[in-house]
C-alpha cells in the first residue's frame, strides 16, 4: 500500500468502526430483543438512552423495524453496515475481492431481511457470522501492517466506546483499551497524547471507573 494518503486513512479508520458498531450494536440487540419479547416491551428505551439515541420510536415494533432496518435513521443498524460497505468498496483494491465479499454478505443478509414484511431479528445472525469471517480474511489478505493496524485501530476505539456506554463489567473494558493503545501505537496518524493519557488514568481506576465515565468517554472522542 506503501504511503497511505490522509483520506485513504479516514477510509480505513472507519471501516473498523462501523463494521464494529454493526457487529457490536446487534449482539447487544439480541439481548435487549428478548427481554422486550418477554418482560418489558420497553426496555428498548434503555439500550436507547445508554448510546444516546433519541428515543423516538412510538413502541417496541416501530423500534425493531426502524432501528434494525431504516436506511432514514442515521443510528440504524442497516445504515452503519450501508457506511461499511461504502468504505470497503473505497478499500476494494487494499481489501482483495474475498475479503470484501463479506461486508458484501453482510449487506445483503440485512436487505433480503428489510425485504420480507415477517423477517425476525434472528434473521440477522448470518450478519454477525459474516463480520467474524470478514475480521479473519482481513488477516490473511490484507499484507500492509499499516492499513491493518489503522483499520483495527478504529475497531477497537469504537467497541470500546461501545462497551463503556452498554455497562460492560471492568475486565472488558481493560482488556478492550489494551488492545485499542496497542494498535494506536502502531499507527502513524497523529493523535493528542494528552487524552490518550487522560483516559488511561481513569481506566486504571479499575472498577472505579465508572464514576469518570463521562469524561473518559469524552477522552476517548478527542484522541483523533
Amino acid at each position: 500500500m506503501g504511503i497511505i494518503s490522509i483520506e485513504k486513512a479516514d477510509h480505513l479508520f472507519w471501516l473498523g468502526r462501523y463494521t464494529e458498531r454493526v457487529f457490536t450494536t446487534l449482539m447487544t440487540f439480541f439481548k435487549y430483543f428478548d427481554q422486550m419479547l418477554d418482560m418489558d416491551d420497553k426496555a428498548y428505551q434503555g439500550f436507547c438512552e445508554k448510546l444516546g439515541i433519541p428515543v423516538v420510536y412510538e413502541d417496541m415494533d416501530d423500534f425493531i423495524a426502524k432501528y434494525l432496518f431504516s436506511l432514514e435513521d442515521p443510528n440504524s443498524v442497516y445504515s452503519n453496515m450501508v457506511r461499511a460497505f461504502n468504505n470497503a468498496v473505497i478499500l476494494r483494491d487494499e481489501l482483495s475481492s474475498d475479503t470484501l465479499s463479506y461486508i458484501q454478505m453482510s449487506l445483503d443478509c440485512m436487505e433480503h431481511a428489510k425485504g420480507h414484511a415477517n423477517a425476525l431479528a434472528y434473521d440477522l445472525q448470518p450478519v454477525k457470522d459474516y463480520l467474524f469471517a470478514f475480521w479473519g480474511c482481513l488477516d490473511d489478505n490484507v499484507e500492509d501492517e499499516e492499513g491493518r493496524n489503522i483499520i483495527k485501530c478504529g475497531k477497537y476505539l469504537e467497541r470500546l466506546d461501545l462497551y463503556m456506554r452498554l455497562g460492560f463489567s471492568y475486565p472488558y473494558i481493560e482488556k478492550e483499551f489494551n488492545k485499542f493503545i496497542n494498535r494506536l501505537h502502531k499507527i502513524r496518524i497523529g493523535y493528542h497524547l494528552t487524552e490518550v493519557d487522560r483516559l488511561t488514568e481513569v481506566i486504571s481506576l479499575k472498577e472505579g471507573w465508572t464514576a469518570r465515565q463521562q469524561e473518559a468517554l469524552n477522552a476517548l472522542w478527542n484522541i483523533f
